[in-house]
């Protein structure tokens, strides 16, 4: 919060911000809620709260007021009045347009700001862990890589896709996930060539490539990690786009510093894959932050022009995918360092036939 205030105070007396998003009230207040308004200036931050959140915000929000809400609109006016607020920054990218027509209408003599520029700043702030987010990311993975060993023992010819990724989730959610971090990707043979394919009833089989994508969540903090692994056999063309996808994640990461651009990044694991001839194969960004939210800033892509600096978590998750047949995807998360990166993914990254 007081990173949030410093720079409002910055820009003025008269500056405020409100914060309506789940995930950003949580990061700022450290209370999960799917109801509430935190609203900011250089030296007061207010929790507006329902009835059903009220007792538990008391006791354990930290860093602001909590107070019960009412007309909420009026409310927020109110409030801002009390402030001094003349300058009120939103989070553009979150808010409805319903919601700022209400707002508009209610704290009249207040100019909205509706640039991105608090997003800016909330982004920046959350995308540098401390060190107990850190330690949450960590016992989510902890928890995601021993499901990732489990469930090679449990995959066997004839078991569906759903099967495979309702044995994931119930692993993670008994031995210390508090949710899923996304809807689990488990897909095999030909549809391991969708990137996000879901879960059905095709039954696995030998020669089968089998990627699967999951997480899950401990603190509010999210893990992610992909491996493909195969069934009985992979044959030449299955092994080769599989070593390929490998060789590109492991070139990514053996440049993945500070100072580097999410598009530098991207480029490090996109051009091996595309020097073997399966670029255009290759549909979607090297990788993303993750934390309180599973996407997050920085991405590693081609739009981002943005130096990485220490303390940024990335994942790093190449992927071949070809129509109608298969699909290679590996995925590990990493911690930018002052000199480099460190894994925070332990599985086995060798194809494993199973």
């Amino acid at each position: 919060m007081k990173d949030l205030q410093r720079e409002l105070g910055r820009l003025g007396d008269t500056c405020a911000a409100l914060i309506i998003s789940p995930e950003n009230r949580r990061y700022f207040t450290s209370f999960p809620s799917s109801d509430g308004f935190l609203i900011v200036n250089a030296d007061r931050a207010v929790f507006i709260t329902d009835g059903r959140y009220i007792e538990a915000a008391e006791k354990k929000a930290k860093n602001c007021e909590v107070v019960l809400q009412k007309r909420i609109f009026p409310q927020i006016a109110e409030i801002l009045k009390e402030m001094n607020c003349r300058y009120l920054l939103v989070e553009s990218s979150r808010m409805t347009l319903d919601f700022y027509n209400s707002l508009k209408g209610s704290a009249k003599d207040v100019k909205i700001l509706t640039d991105t520029s608090l997003d800016g700043m909330i982004n920046a702030f959350r995308s540098v862990k401390r060190k107990e987010e850190l330690e949450y990311i960590k016992a989510a993975q902890k928890i995601t890589d021993d499901a990732f060993s489990h469930i090679c023992t449990f995959i066997k010819e004839g078991i569906t896709e759903k099967e495979i990724g309702l044995e994931l989730d119930f692993y993670m959610l008994s031995h210390g996930g508090e949710a899923l971090s996304f809807e689990t990707i488990a897909v095999s043979g030909e549809n391991t060539s969708m990137p996000h394919g879901v879960p059905g009833e095709r039954r696995v089989q030998k020669g089968d490539f089998i990627t699967m994508d999951f997480g899950t969540v401990v603190g509010g903090y999210h893990s992610d990690m992909t491996r493909t692994v195969a069934l009985g056999f992979a044959t030449d063309e299955m092994k080769n786009v599989y070593e390929t996808v490998k060789n590109a994640q492991i070139t990514c990461i053996n440049g993945l510093q500070a100072g580097l651009t999410g598009i530098e990044g991207d480029a490090l694991a996109r051009n091996v894959i595309a020097d073997s001839g399966y670029g255009e194969y290759f549909t979607h960004g090297t990788g993303h932050g993750v934390g309180i939210e599973i996407h997050e800033f920085p991405n590693l892509n081609k739009a981002n022009d943005i130096p990485l600096i220490p303390g940024q978590i990335v994942t790093v998750e190449p992927g071949i995918y070809i129509p109608n047949k298969f699909g290679v995807r590996i995925e590990d998360m990493f911690l930018i360092t002052e000199n480099g990166c460190e894994d925070l993914t332990h599985s086995e990254k060798e194809l494993i036939i199973l």
